[in-house]
């Protein structure tokens, strides 16, 4: 949300419907933030501070506050990490840690043995990585789970056991409309980051942290796909000054063959 109306907005839904966000996964690897650079993620990738800023921001002064509980996947999370997130509104955090690489679908299946532990009525992930650029792990959970999804989220509104979500696509802007539970992904536009204060975040390290690892939640992340051979591109050839169109039109014809 990037303005505050829209922000008053969420807040009246919910006390209008009764209907209160009190649990939100983020995904930290594929889905974006926790795949970026630490200096990087006021600017690719945002969904586990904007995803946490949606609903924080919306409770905090209206009396809606519940406890917020956070999950995070993704090898490149550490203690700290998620202790600065906690400083934003998170009341518990849940840490998913493991050595092996890590694709969409085994961050999918993690995060679906978590929902259906603690039962949200949103998940908010981020759009996609920087790294591998798969813009997978939201489907797939939403595949697996069997929940309605909102992708490219740039705009969110709960109403009464649904939500609207306005997608940014190629041709423009589109609104659906979702069942809760829905699973919802971000895009770059959908907030204004926000900085946690020092003391925040020291106050956040006495906030619960439970660290899993996959085998504790049932799921078996073993790599489906192989990385066969990465090479860089081929080197772009010199231009070339042509004397008039006829000359140009023959080597596109002759040469490059693109006509």
């Amino acid at each position: 949300m990037g303005h505050p109306w829209e922000v008053f907005a969420l807040c009246k839904a919910m006390l209008d419907s009764g209907i209160r966000l009190d649990f939100i996964v983020v995904d930290g690897a594929e889905g974006g933030t926790g795949a970026a650079p630490e200096e990087f993620s006021d600017h690719v990738g945002m969904p586990l501070r904007e995803g946490l800023l949606l609903v924080r921001n919306a409770l905090v002064g209206t009396g809606l506050r519940p406890d917020i509980r956070l999950a995070a996947s993704g090898k490149v999370y550490s203690a700290y990490t998620m202790a600065a997130n906690l400083a934003l509104g998170a009341d518990r955090s849940i840490l998913v840690e493991t050595d092996e690489e890590i694709q969409p679908l085994g961050i999918a299946k993690a995060l679906k043995a978590i929902v259906e532990e603690e039962k949200p009525e949103m998940v908010i992930l981020g759009k996609q990585a920087i790294d591998d650029d798969n813009n997978q792990t939201g489907q797939m959970l939403a595949a697996l789970t069997g929940m309605p999804q909102g992708t490219f989220a740039s705009e969110v509104n709960v109403e009464e056991g649904k939500v609207k979500v306005t997608r940014e696509i190629d041709g423009g802007l589109q609104t659906v409309e979702l069942k809760l539970p829905a699973v919802v992904t971000t895009d770059l536009r959908l907030n204004e980051p926000r900085y946690a204060s020092l003391p925040n975040i020291m106050k956040a390290k006495k906030k619960p942290l439970d660290n899993m690892s996959p085998a504790d939640l049932g799921v078996d992340i073993a790599p489906r796909l192989s990385t066969l051979k990465v090479e860089a591109p081929a080197s772009r050839q010199a231009g070339v000054k042509v004397a008039d169109v006829a000359e140009l039109v023959d080597k596109l014809k002759n040469e490059a063959k693109v006509i």
